[in-house]
């Protein structure tokens, strides 16, 4: 018999930590387009904006990081703290903490973990969380609106707007009163926290056009498709069908196409699909404002499309298929 081998034990090298977020740069780009809004709200409502912002991440990152940790073994998404910036900044100035909490809550686990986590759902968790919240708390969501702070030093010196009931611009337009378009474009109205200002808006987008962080395809035809269809409703004299320039300030027109409707992931993933899918988005908007009991309309319309994006993209690819076989 030959010498008998020996076996050095093993050595046990530690394991290299899974980081605890995933960083991606179209995300922080998106944080940074938002950063004023998010000032913004703070001057025209109070720190109590920030406060639920400070609510909001939390509850939607411990959502996140429990499905991702225990079920995917996986580090939480950057993207996380997009949806939660926007998912809060769609809320009303007064609404109560928890109402809050529970919405991103549902959001992040029914409308982004149950498809398997980011890159994989197909619809836009803030939007879902919202419409949760909208359904079953429509007092809150729909009716606690109050007037923003003007002056120095605004809303950087209180905490809380006072409670005092005002209509939305677009719920004034709804019932035939006129809205300045300066307060539009500056933001001093009252409505979500952080789509009042248009120009601040406007800005945060254009600067997520040009570094590339969001579909200009799907931009460009949900402004054009809310556009053609606004003035052609308005032209008709058709009931509750405004001045296009004010209706597209007005509400959450420009943040959810500028902001939401450009979700990467519950979008259309195609360049055809992405002109049809925002232009179904901007129209759908105008459809559901002027003939429904739903003054807003940007939630319902993302979330419509994105139930028809999938479908749009499965159509193109058999479109461009069938093409290239000719």
């Amino acid at each position: 018999m030959g010498p008998e081998k020996t076996i050095a034990p093993a050595v046990k090298t530690p394991a290299l930590k899974a980081p605890l977020i995933k960083w991606q740069k179209p995300m922080a780009g998106v944080l940074y387009a938002l950063a004023a809004p998010t000032i913004a709200s703070i001057y025209f409502f109070g720190w109590r904006s920030l406060a639920l912002l400070a609510v909001v991440n939390l509850a939607g990152f411990l959502a996140e990081y429990i499905f991702m940790r225990v079920y995917y073994k996986e580090p939480v998404s950057s993207a996380v703290f997009v949806t939660n910036l926007i998912f809060t900044l769609s809320l009303p100035p007064g609404l109560p903490f928890w109402m809050a909490a529970l919405g991103i809550v549902f959001g992040i686990i029914f409308g982004k973990m149950v498809f398997g986590g980011f890159g994989k759902n197909v619809f836009n968790p803030a939007m879902t969380g919202r419409a949760f919240i909208y359904i079953s708390f429509g007092v809150q969501m729909t009716s606690r609106w109050v007037e923003p702070f003007v002056g120095y030093p605004g809303g950087f010196g209180a905490f809380a707007a006072d409670a005092v009931s005002a209509a939305t611009p677009i719920a004034k337009l709804a019932q035939g009163l006129s809205v300045p378009k300066l307060s539009l474009i500056l933001g001093n109205v009252s409505g979500s926290l952080g789509e009042t200002s248009s120009i601040l808006l406007v800005l945060g987008g254009v600067y997520l056009l040009v570094k590339k962080y969001a579909s200009w395809r799907i931009v460009a035809s949900g402004f054009l498709g809310f556009i053609v269809l606004q003035t052609a409703l308005w032209l008709a004299g058709v009931p509750k069908a405004q001045d296009p320039l004010v209706a597209v300030m007005a509400g959450a027109a420009e943040f959810g196409i500028l902001f939401v409707a450009t979700d990467p992931v519950s979008a259309s993933q195609t360049n055809t699909g992405r002109w049809i899918y925002g232009g179904l988005v901007g129209a759908l908007i105008v459809l559901i404002r002027t003939f429904s009991v739903w003054t807003g309309g940007v939630m319902f319309a993302v979330l419509f499309g994105n139930t028809f994006a999938p479908i749009v993209d499965y159509y193109v690819k058999q479109s461009q298929a069938k093409g290239a076989r000719k």
